[in-house]
């Protein structure tokens, strides 16, 4: 119990609402339906698990899901060491036992075959089959399985399955409007309003690139890394730069079409 607690939030973590997502979020929640977060990367959809974790004094297990990812290892598995066999738990499983928030980012990138662990407590059942304990554990009241992923990178092979979809309540996350994505930088990074506003409507003009030459527009996040080198002293078109453009493309025609939109703002 003592390692659950390193997972339990103690302080408020900062996160501006757009919309009723905190109320359908605790609606969930108290009918122990599994939530399902569809937004854009760095659109806010860790920062609201960390804020509703916090919100409803439950422990936050997050799992960055990858293609390697197997069902041993959010169940748990049987190690041996020193001559011994000893099974340790999954961050799936200590969730379900301590009755906290699991949180699969980016589930569409583990393996489909891996999903399927997930579908009894993602249901009426909310039960959790351990075929190599031979044990079933049932999910207490306090425990919630969330999941996201990005939309925009749906593929033939990285899509959710309709067995698993509709298995939970969708909450969509888009990029906020000018205000409140311009509050949110001033807030995170201390930079000036007016410097944060021209981001602001440089993050625009990146995001009007989408499906021409960019896979996404600069988010939110990446708005705050910039935003955080200019405080430091480095120069809004330097910043603009290495924390937006590089991180959003490596090709050269449109770095340059970039770092000219934002040498035009600042």
């Amino acid at each position: 119990m003592h390692e659950i607690e390193q997972h339990r939030i103690t302080v408020e973590p900062y996160y501006q609402p757009y919309g009723n997502e905190i109320e359908i979020f605790t609606a969930a929640y108290a009918n122990g339906l599994p939530l399902l977060l569809k937004g854009p990367t760095g659109c806010g959809k860790s920062r609201f698990m960390e804020y509703m974790a916090w919100r409803l004094q439950r422990p936050l297990i997050t799992v960055s899901c990858h293609d390697d990812l197997t069902s041993s290892d959010l169940v748990g598995r049987y190690l041996i060491r020193g001559g011994e066999t000893f099974w340790v738990d999954g961050p799936l499983l200590r969730a379900v036992k301590a009755g906290a928030i699991c949180y699969l980012d980016e589930v569409v990138e583990a393996r489909k075959d891996t999903m399927v662990v997930i579908h009894p407590l993602a249901d009426d059942r909310r039960i959790l089959p351990i075929e190599k304990l031979g044990q079933i554990f049932e999910a207490p009241p306090e425990f919630a399985l969330a999941v996201s992923y990005n939309p925009g990178y749906q593929s033939v092979l990285k899509d959710l399955k309709q067995s698993t979809r509709q298995r939970f309540v969708a909450l969509e996350f888009n990029y906020l409007d000018a205000e409140l994505e311009c509050e949110i930088i001033v807030r995170e990074s201390g930079l000036e309003r007016s410097a944060a506003e021209r981001l602001v409507r440089f993050a625009g003009m990146t995001r009007n690139l989408k499906g021409s030459g960019l896979d996404e527009g600069a988010s939110t996040r990446l708005l705050v890394h910039a935003a955080k080198l200019m405080v430091s002293g480095i120069d809004a078109t330097s910043a603009c730069s290495t924390a937006i453009a590089q991180a959003l493309t490596d090709d050269g025609e449109m770095l340059r079409a970039i770092n000219e939109l934002s040498a035009a703002l600042f």
